[in-house]
This record gives C-alpha cells, sequence and structure tokens, in this order.
C-alpha cells in the first residue's frame, strides 16, 4: 500500500509540475503579445490601443530622466514627444511573481520629429512591469535608460 501511495504522490507531483510550467509558458507567451502590441501602437502613435494596454495608475521613469504617468504619457506622444521611425525591442527575460510579470531588456529606436535624438539610434534598457487584475495584463511600471546613442 505504501508502495502505491508513493506512485500516486509522485504522479501528482509530476502533474502539478507539469501543468504550473504550462501556465508559465502560456502567461509569457501572452506578455509577448502585449509587449508586440504595445511597440507596434507606439510606432503608429496609437494612444488608443496604449491607453488599453496601460493601467491608468501607470508610472514611468522615463529615459528623459524624469517620472511620468498616465496622462503625461499620452500627452508627450500626441505632441510627438515621443514618436519613432523604428522602434525593436529585444526581451532578455521574463520572470513572474503572482500576478505580475517583470520584463527585462534592450530596444533599439530611431526618434523622429521633435523627439530628442531625432535622426540617431538610441539603444536603451528597459523595464516592464506588467500586472493581472480579474480581466487582463496591464503595464503598470516602467523604466528606460538610455546607454547609447549614435
Amino acid at each position: 500500500m505504501k508502495k502505491n501511495m508513493k506512485k500516486l504522490v509522485m504522479i501528482v507531483f509530476a502533474t502539478c509540475v507539469w501543468v504550473a510550467s504550462f501556465s508559465q509558458q502560456n502567461s509569457e507567451t501572452e506578455i509577448r503579445t502585449l509587449e508586440n502590441m504595445l511597440d507596434s501602437a507606439i510606432l503608429k502613435s496609437d494612444t488608443i490601443v496604449i491607453a488599453k494596454l496601460f493601467s491608468p495608475q501607470i508610472v514611468v521613469n522615463s529615459p528623459a530622466n524624469t517620472i511620468v504617468k498616465f496622462d503625461g504619457v499620452m500627452g508627450r506622444i500626441r505632441t510627438g514627444q515621443i514618436d519613432y521611425s523604428s522602434y525593436e525591442k529585444v526581451i532578455e527575460n521574463i520572470s513572474f511573481v503572482e500576478n505580475i510579470a517583470i520584463v527585462m531588456g534592450k530596444e533599439i529606436i530611431t526618434p523622429k520629429g521633435v523627439t530628442a535624438n531625432a535622426g540617431k539610434t538610441v539603444t536603451r534598457r528597459f523595464t516592464d512591469i506588467w500586472m493581472k487584475d480579474k480581466k487582463s495584463w496591464r503595464l503598470t511600471a516602467r523604466q528606460a535608460t538610455i546607454v547609447l546613442v549614435l
């Protein structure tokens, strides 16, 4: 009887590990999809999509060394202070802690118009913090630091 119980415990444990791994893979795929949607919306200056992806309480530590909230980000997009001709993101890590996804990596952008460093290639390090509520993931915090301008 003890042998059967050990087998059952091992099967249950293995199943739980597999389910947790599968769930995290699904969440990672979802976060990558949201990151791609956000990047595309930023390139198009699509504030409607961006507003759906952002938490209303978002806080951004911007590459301009200022802290900006929801209205500030939207205002900068509308006035062309955030405007890029190219935007490439390289996600190096996604970690999950309960209902939080932490995304880290680098991004290479080419600002245009009145955006700082227009016409140059700018490399930044970034961290995006997504939180999941009952309905969906929302970008809640972001940090980006310029590391190279060419």
